[in-house]
Parts: structure tokens; C-alpha cells; sequence
């Protein structure tokens, strides 16, 4: 009995630790701190991770984000890996994703946000009680970024531009505009969502997260059908195989 009881503690403190390297290894290749394992055993071999404790972020110290109660987190990652268990392990490799942060209450200088892409870092950062309304739509926003990001020959700024009227300006930044609203538009007019006429990369990532739940329109408008053969033409250039 002695003997078992050693035995299962050796094993218990072996995963404890095992756990840690993991998460020590991960923090050394993403250099976000206070994150612990939630899941790396999944289909397209994305890692998600949750922040065990609040963190701060960036050069500025200005990103910041704080842990969820368990019973929350649980709940939206079902939600979460549903969606992007969308994503196939090789598309997922051309876009540079690999690591999934779980959090609430992201902001960038006190301005809350979404999420925050890093292909470079490979990692996405998502606000898990960000907008509860379009909760999913918003995972595939963010994605999009990603995907842009990656990509910026493939998704020009200045041909998607084009597609609209002439009189029509972006904002310089989403950030420089009072247009965030997120419901979709009954009468379209080249935009889905108010939040889609604040830049170009946002209105492209509006339209395709859109796509990616699935477009409910009666009837699409001309410039809003140019938008959505561009977003599927140019998904298909960096994989043949992809599917809205």
C-alpha cells in the first residue's frame, strides 16, 4: 500500500511538471506570461491556452488581459474549438496559427478589443466575453486577421477599396471612428455591418466571418457580391481545398 501510494504521487508530481515545462516552453516561444494548458490535444493541432492570472503586454505595457472563472471558460471554449475546428491542421499551418490565448477583458490602452493576432508570434489572443450577441462571428473576425496578416499581397487594401462608390473613405484606423456597430444591415449597400465601413481590412474580415457562419441575405447587393468573390477567390489561392 506504501509502495502505491509513492507510486501515484511520483505520477501526479511528474505531470505537475511536465505541465509546467510545457507551459514554460510555450511562454518562451509566444513571450506571454501567466498562461497555463488547456488544451493541446486537438484535431488540427491548434494549442489553446487560458490565462491562469492577470497579464500585461506590449513595449507600452498598454495590453492587457484577466483570467476567467473556470466555469465561464469551459463554456466558451466549446463554442470556441467548434469553430475553429473549421480550420484544417494544413490551412492553419500556411496562416501562421498555432496558439490560441483564452482571456477576458482584452484592451488595448484601455480600448477593448476582441482579440489581438500575431502571425509572427503565431498566436491569437481572444476576449472570451467579448459581444455575447455575435460570440462566434467574432472568432472568425479575428481570424481573419490572421489570415490577412499572412497575406497582405493576396487581400490589397487598395483593390478592395475600388469596390466601393467613389465618394466612400475608410477611417484611417477602426479606433479613429465611432463606427463599431455590429448588427447586420438589412439593406446592405456594399457593407454588412456598420463596423464594416470603418477600414478596409475590418470590412474584409467582416465579410468573410460572415461567410464563415453563413450569410443570410435575401439578395446581395452588387459591390457586397464583387467583396465575397474576392474573400473566395484569393482563400482559395492559399488553399484549393478551403471551404466557407
Amino acid at each position: 500500500m506504501c509502495k502505491f501510494m509513492s507510486l501515484i504521487r511520483l505520477i501526479i508530481l511528474s505531470l505537475f511538471i511536465f505541465t509546467q515545462t510545457q507551459a514554460d516552453t510555450i511562454y518562451n516561444l509566444i513571450k506571454i506570461p501567466n498562461l497555463e494548458i488547456y488544451d493541446i490535444k486537438t484535431p488540427n493541432k491548434l494549442r489553446y491556452l487560458y490565462a491562469k492570472q492577470p497579464f500585461t503586454l506590449g513595449i507600452e505595457k498598454n495590453i492587457n488581459c484577466y483570467n476567467s472563472e473556470k466555469k465561464i471558460l469551459d463554456q466558451k471554449y466549446k463554442i470556441i474549438k467548434k469553430n475553429l475546428n473549421r480550420y484544417s491542421q494544413e490551412f492553419l499551418k500556411k496562416i501562421n496559427l498555432k496558439y490560441i490565448v483564452l482571456c477576458e477583458d482584452l484592451s488595448i490602452s484601455n480600448i477593448n478589443t476582441a482579440g489581438i493576432p500575431d502571425h509572427v508570434m503565431k498566436t491569437l489572443i481572444l476576449d472570451i466575453k467579448f459581444n455575447e450577441d455575435y460570440f462566434e462571428r467574432v472568432i472568425h473576425h479575428e481570424v481573419f486577421h490572421i489570415i490577412n496578416d499572412s497575406f497582405k499581397q493576396l487581400f490589397d487594401e487598395d483593390v478592395w477599396s475600388k469596390f466601393n462608390v467613389k465618394e466612400f473613405e475608410y477611417a484611417e484606423c477602426s479606433t479613429c471612428t465611432d463606427k463599431l456597430g455590429l448588427d447586420t444591415y438589412t439593406n446592405t449597400n456594399g457593407f454588412l455591418t456598420e463596423y464594416s465601413r470603418s477600414t478596409a481590412s475590418e470590412d474584409m474580415a467582416e465579410v468573410f466571418s460572415h461567410l464563415m457562419i453563413g450569410l443570410n441575405l435575401d439578395r446581395l447587393d452588387p459591390i457586397l457580391e464583387k467583396k465575397i468573390h474576392f474573400i473566395k477567390t484569393n482563400l482559395l489561392k492559399i488553399d484549393e481545398t478551403f471551404i466557407l
